[in-house]
């Protein structure tokens, strides 16, 4: 299919040439016969009307024939030359216009493809925003969980740091209590014969083979259990309160450091934050 806006010259022409021969039979004057019987008959009427002066040849006729000669020697020398040149530049411009058209077809043809291509976007945009709100449902859901999650790891988080500060006071209570076991017991038979002789011996009898009871052994034993009836004699409890308070101090500064949800008062109870 052609879109050109041009008109088709060429067709125009051809139906009124077809015309014209259907509405006249051509030759001299529409009679049929040749052109060339113009001349006979030109001649044999110039000469009466010459001669009787109903016709007067002067400069002006002399100049209108020289000028009728010029003008039919140049159509029929120089006119198809003229007319070639006029047709092949009207040829030229149709091209150049049809060129010009074509382009701008393709242009639009484009622009119609990229139409069609863009016709199911907004489909696209509400599929989408569909979607969009869907995850934006889900986030909000996961956000009303979330902060419980969150909860729940702190908790484990302070109850494991609780575990590990109560593993690390029962050690250094247990190294501190052996040293000043091995230190009182040391001192006890450094400075008494008799437990040095019943060591001795006692050691002696294991290597016999005896089952001679070990008086260092029963030294340490005794250590402890003094040591426990002193503890629970005492009222002092100011080491387990500086033990506490070091230890709430050190939670309270990990949950300010990690944005808890949660602190410790002096008392260590858990309050909320948030």
């Amino acid at each position: 299919m052609s879109f050109h806006s041009s008109a088709k010259r060429e067709e125009e022409a051809k139906a009124d040439a077809a015309v014209a021969v259907e509405s006249s039979k051509g030759g001299l004057f529409g009679t049929g016969l040749s052109e060339w019987f113009a001349l006979p008959i030109g001649v044999a009427a110039a000469v009466p009307l010459i001669k009787l002066e109903w016709y007067v040849i002067n400069e002006e006729t002399q100049l209108l024939a020289v000028f009728l000669a010029f003008c039919v020697t140049f159509y029929t020398q120089g006119g198809d030359a003229v007319y070639k040149a006029l047709d092949q530049k009207a040829v030229n411009l149709l091209k150049e216009h049809n060129e010009v058209e074509d382009k701008v077809i393709q242009a639009l043809e484009y622009k119609l493809e990229a139409l069609k291509a863009n016709h199911n976007m907004v489909n696209d945009f509400e599929a989408i925003n569909a979607i969009r709100r869907e995850t934006y449902e889900k986030l909000n859901k996961a956000g009303a969980i979330k902060p419980h999650h969150d909860f729940k790891a702190q908790v484990e988080r302070m109850l494991n740091m609780i575990v590990v500060e109560e593993a690390n006071v029962t050690e250094k209570t247990k190294m501190a209590l052996m040293s000043e076991a091995t230190a009182s017991v040391t001192e006890k038979f450094t400075s008494d014969k008799a437990l040095k002789k019943a060591a001795l011996d006692a050691a002696i009898s294991k290597l016999k083979g005896g089952k001679a009871d070990d008086p260092v052994q029963a030294a340490f034993i005794q250590f402890f259990k003094d040591k426990a009836a002193a503890a629970a004699a005492s009222k002092d409890d100011s080491e387990e309160k500086a033990q506490r308070e070091a230890l709430i101090a050190k939670m309270n500064a990990v949950a300010k450091n990690e944005k808890f949800f949660f602190e410790f008062d002096a008392q260590g109870q858990p309050k909320m934050v948030v």
